[in-house]
């Protein structure tokens, strides 16, 4: 026979499993009541802007009288300003240092990637990105020197907009936006919450949120300067090629997001 002492510790063991599980399944059902409150509200959100503005039924470009505008703007904005600048900048900063502003961008946007795997499911994915940002963060310099990559962690990319989609909130249609540029009416009302998520953002002072927004800005868009040469010179209608290009890529993520519910 079981000691009474024996007996005890069985007895609170069985108590403490059933209490730990009980807990798992109570936050199971939070995370999910918060995934559909989040849907439920981003759903209406998009069919009030719908209704709002009258958008028309073209699912291929219903708004695009105002989107080759806004095109056309940011066009000029680019030459103007951006590309100048992006020139001067890749033509004065040596080429290491480009490097490592570029990895101290990227590993910042590791942690709100690790955040949306984890709200697609992939917690796998979210570990790993996790995992790199601390690696990066201490082992390299503050995540000038990309250690994590080295080692055979791979890089991700997720974002709200990405999030919704694996949720199952529809696109809507195509819409360039302001010096941001290609979006869908999904991503736009996502993109609020993606600045809320980006933790240099969040915690940081706006001189320094100033100062970075601006280097970020110039860093991407003199990593682009090649590409973007090509599409001017192969694109018969850059426009058209853009939205092409932006629709299925973002397609190709929602459907990378979604692997975990596929296998």
């Amino acid at each position: 026979m079981r000691s009474p002492a024996l007996q005890e510790r069985t007895l609170a063991s069985s108590l403490l499993s059933r209490v730990l599980l009980l807990c798992l399944l109570a936050l199971s059902m939070s995370a999910c009541t918060t995934v559909t409150k989040v849907k439920t509200k981003a759903l209406a959100t998009l069919e009030k802007v719908s209704e709002t503005t009258g958008i028309g039924n073209n699912p291929d470009d219903p708004l695009e009288g105002f989107n080759r505008s806004m095109f056309s703007f940011n066009e000029s904005l680019d030459e103007s300003v951006l590309k100048p600048s992006a020139k001067a900048y890749q033509a004065v900063t040596p080429d290491f240092v480009q490097t490592a502003v570029a990895n101290f961008f990227s590993n910042i946007g590791d942690a709100w990637t690790a955040v949306n795997n984890v709200l697609q499911g992939n917690v796998g994915d979210g570990v790993n990105d996790i995992l790199r940002f601390g690696i990066n963060t201490t082992m390299g310099l503050g995540g000038l020197i990309d250690v994590a990559s080295a080692g055979g962690m791979p890089k991700h990319r997720a974002d709200f907009g990405q999030t919704l989609g694996v949720w199952g909130v529809p696109a809507g249609p195509y819409v360039v936006l302001p010096i941001l540029g290609a979006s869908t009416l999904r991503d736009t009302v996502a993109t609020p919450v993606d600045l809320k998520g980006d933790l240099l953002r969040s915690q940081s002072t706006t001189a320094v949120n100033n100062s970075a927004t601006v280097l970020k800005v110039l860093d991407k868009r003199a990593a682009a300067l090649d590409a973007v040469s090509l599409i001017d010179e192969a694109a018969l209608d850059k426009y058209v090629f853009i939205r092409g290009a932006y629709l299925q890529r973002r397609e190709s993520q929602i459907s990378a997001g979604k692997k975990e519910d596929q296998e």
